[in-house]
């Protein structure tokens, strides 16, 4: 029984990951930001998949989606600094939201665990790409971090600098992204929510 469970666990891990890596394929940007900064729903699998299984599922398709993305698409720069940065994002978001998730399994704690979830990434990827991400891009494609603030002020005049890049377009974008996950991932949730209570209860 427990080998029949465990192999619907990594069967369904597997599925979702896939379904990730595909969904990675449709992004957007948004009017207004700069196009470095595109709209990636991928993360509605693994917010499923914490649901289904704990937070360390959820990471786990995080994790393989961006291997996977990375191992058929490559990078510009050479790292994976790009997937690097999705895992981060789609990690903080699952872990947060799936945690408050699993205090009341309701449609309140999903709301507010994907509500919270979001300001918590937005503020994590706004330290990231401050000192991690944009400097390592800057690093390995060869050019100075103010022609990243150059493709911002295409976007948005007000963009001086790599801090106003950071609270003008980073950190109120990866709400919005937050925002519109949440918004794609409420009727699904409750679309399969009875299902979904099966495997949790």
């Amino acid at each position: 029984m427990r080998t029949t469970s465990s192999l619907k666990k990594m069967v369904t891990i597997a599925l979702l990951s896939a379904i990730a890596y595909l969904i990675m394929y449709i992004a957007f940007p948004l009017p207004l930001f700069p196009t470095f900064l595109t709209i990636d729903i991928s993360d509605i699998p693994a917010i499923i998949g914490a649901i289904l299984f704990g937070p360390v599922a959820g990471i786990t398709i995080e994790a393989l989606k961006n291997l996977i993305h990375y191992l058929t698409t490559g990078s510009a720069t050479g790292v994976p600094i790009g997937e690097i940065a999705n895992l981060l994002a789609g990690s903080v978001l699952i872990v947060t939201s799936s945690l408050i998730y699993k205090k009341g399994k309701t449609i309140r704690s999903f709301l507010i665990g994907l509500s919270l979830g979001s300001l918590v990434m937005a503020v994590v990827m706004s330290v990231a790409n401050y000192y991690l991400i944009f400097p390592a891009y800057a690093k390995f494609m060869g050019f100075s971090e103010e022609t990243m603030v150059q493709l911002g002020q295409a976007a948005n005049p007000s963009i001086t600098n790599l801090f106003t890049l950071i609270i003008l377009a980073v950190l109120p974008f990866n709400i919005i992204k937050g925002i519109i996950i949440t918004l794609i991932s409420l009727p699904l949730w409750m679309r399969l929510r009875p299902r979904l209570m099966k495997h949790t209860s």
